[in-house]
Formats: C-alpha cells, structure tokens, sequence
C-alpha cells in the first residue's frame, strides 16, 4: 500500500534523476578479458523512463563513474542529460536545477549509496532501492520494492504517471 504522502510527493514531479549502478544496474560491474567494462541494464526501467518521455516528464542520469556505457544509455532512452563522472553529485544537480528551471521540491532523484545522500535530502521525492545503503534509506520518502537494476525506475516511473493521472495518456497506443 503505497500512502498518500507518497503519492503526493509523486504527483508534483516534473523531472527524474537516477544513479546508474546499483539504480538502474543492480551494482555488479562486469569486465572483458580485454578490459571492456559491461553494464547488465533492465529493459523494462528504460521502457519506464519512455513512458515519462512520451508524457513530457524528462530524465537525467547523475552517476560519480565515468563511463561511455552511460552515455550509451543515455542516448538510447532520450534522456535529458547524461551526467558522468562526478564523485560530486551535487555539482550536477545544481546544473540540473539552472538548466531546466524546476525547483528541488519537484525533483525526484532514485539513489542507493552515501553519495546520493546530498541529493537526496534536496529533492522532493527522494527514493532509495531496497539494496541501498541504510543511510540512504533513512532519507528517502520511499523505498522501492523491485531492486535496482531489477525493475526499480519502472517502479517509480509507473507510480509517478499513475499519482499525475498520466498513465492512460502514456499507455494508451498499447490498448487499442
């Protein structure tokens, strides 16, 4: 039973942010035999992320490790911006708050580790995954029931459209 506190908190967010590892990827970091890094990503959180798209809700990726994975990512899911390579996050959430012009309280940020801490405290819905960090979890207004990189950002996505009565609109061309 999702509260209505929680509801709430979703039906004023205009912009997503998420981590990447441990959020969108459930953490493990894979390497080649020739040194390729790999990413194991879920489909169905990059068809949530689509589905904000379509309904003009944007998202944007703040992760401390550079990678060209991500960017990758990124660009396959139309994401706003691609924030890599920031052991700071705060310095791109700052960016993230100049550029679109939308204030923290209508922000959601998707985090799992003491890094996201400061955002965290910031936004108006601050969500922790269930394989987050105690700390982590202890400033998030909500916990997710799906893992990161399990079906986590799909989870908020959905009670994001749903709490803004915009999950017909996005779902629509599939009931036809």
């Amino acid at each position: 039973m999702i509260s209505s506190e929680t509801v709430e908190r979703a039906r004023r967010v205009k912009l997503l942010i998420t981590d990447i590892d441990g959020v969108m990827t459930d953490g493990r970091i894979v390497y080649s035999v020739y040194g390729d890094e790999l990413k194991f990503f879920d489909v169905t959180d990059g068809f949530g992320i689509s589905l904000l798209y379509r309904v003009g809700i944007k998202t944007v990726i703040i992760t401390a490790k550079k990678s060209r994975i991500v960017k990758l990512r990124g660009r396959d899911l139309k994401v706003a911006k691609a924030y890599a390579g920031f052991p700071d996050k705060r310095v791109p959430f700052n960016d993230v708050l100049k550029r679109f012009k939308i204030p923290a309280q209508d922000i959601c940020f998707i985090g799992d580790d003491l890094i996201d801490v400061p955002i965290l405290k910031q936004v108006g819905f601050a969500v922790s995954v269930p394989n987050g960090m105690e700390e982590v979890k202890a400033v998030s207004h909500y916990i997710t029931t799906k893992s990161g990189g399990r079906g986590a950002v799909r989870e908020i996505c959905e009670l994001i459209l749903k709490s803004q009565d915009k999950w017909d609109e996005a779902t629509s061309r599939y009931f036809k």
